[in-house]
């Protein structure tokens, strides 16, 4: 987190309702996050804080004041608060223990916090740092398919992500996953990407940057990337740049010594520009999977990669 992130922290043992803050374990961008203890039910927590940084001021109080460069302008925060109201209510309607869990949304400080629940666990972004890539078949076909799951039944309720991304996947003691930041979440039923949103470049299918028709192939556009990024060690090139030379060359040629034809072929169809070459559906693609690829759990290669660390 950079030094101009943490000027705005709230400090170590603020409290917002019931909620002590330990430390800040990341921000920037839209919002603030913190480790917390429920002091009530003596449990930890996660909280998200709506803190747009380039729209605000942390006063001396620790209230937040939205800023607009222009006077007589409606309030800048306004339309964000809503935002991430929403995002909290969309992950209020979702139950599966592969999607984060909403726990408690308050209004504090003149801006919003979400209250969600504590795992240990590292993100699939740190897995990839620290192997620099090269994670082996086994791991991904552990880590997906659950994850897969869970985007499934966000689906199913018309919600897609749409910014699935290493950073974004958590991975708890023994291989589960859990999808995490939802800041970017919208109703598939109006599902043109209008307005401000989220897009992180080698992650973002061409329909997300040109704000077209999204839907749940966006989503999968992203897995794919996402997938390729545990073998490459980094994304695959962004959209924009392919859509004028694609220069991608095909998992199944760029990674055949390393890993099986059928997960290479996944991610290339996932990583398909024409968003109608791409599966249409996470039913679609869990078909094409093979649930025969996951194996039973083994403790031992689970402990290679789990050192016991809680967030950080």
């Amino acid at each position: 987190m950079s030094p101009s992130s943490l000027q705005h922290a709230l400090p170590k043992g603020h409290m917002l309702n019931t909620y002590r803050i330990e430390k800040s374990i990341g921000g920037g961008g839209f919002s603030m996050v913190y480790l917390a203890v429920d002091a009530e039910r003596h449990r930890r927590v996660i909280i998200k804080e709506f803190l747009p940084l380039d729209q605000v001021r942390r006063r001396e109080d620790a209230s937040v004041e939205f800023v607009s460069q222009d006077e007589g302008t409606p309030d800048p925060g306004a339309a964000g608060i809503k935002r991430f109201f929403n995002e909290a209510a969309a992950l209020a309607k979702v139950s599966h223990p592969n999607i984060v869990k909403v726990r408690d949304v308050f209004r504090a400080n003149n801006t919003v916090y979400m209250v969600m629940d504590y795992h240990k666990g590292k993100d699939l972004r740190w897995y990839i740092k620290r192997h620099n890539g090269r994670l082996s078949e086994k791991f991904i076909v552990t880590i997906f398919p659950d994850l897969l799951e869970g985007l499934r039944e966000m689906h199913h309720r018309n919600l897609l992500h749409l910014d699935i991304k290493p950073a974004n996947i958590f991975i708890r003691p023994g291989g589960k996953p859990l999808l995490l930041d939802f800041g970017a979440v919208r109703d598939a039923m109006n599902s043109r990407a209008r307005g401000p949103h989220t897009l992180t470049m080698g992650y973002a299918p061409m329909e997300q940057h040109r704000n077209r028709h999204v839907g749940p192939w966006s989503d999968l556009y992203a897995i794919g990337a996402s997938m390729w990024a545990c073998m490459a060690g980094k994304p695959p090139p962004k959209s924009t740049d392919r859509s004028t030379k694609d220069t991608l060359r095909p998992a199944v040629k760029t990674f055949a010594r390393q890993y099986s034809r059928q997960l290479l072929e996944t991610i290339d169809w996932c990583l398909q520009m024409d968003p109608l070459q791409r599966p249409q559906t996470v039913d679609e693609l869990l078909d094409f999977i093979n649930k025969d690829w996951i194996e039973e759990e083994h403790p031992t290669f689970w402990r290679r990669f789990w050192h016991g660390e809680g967030q950080n």
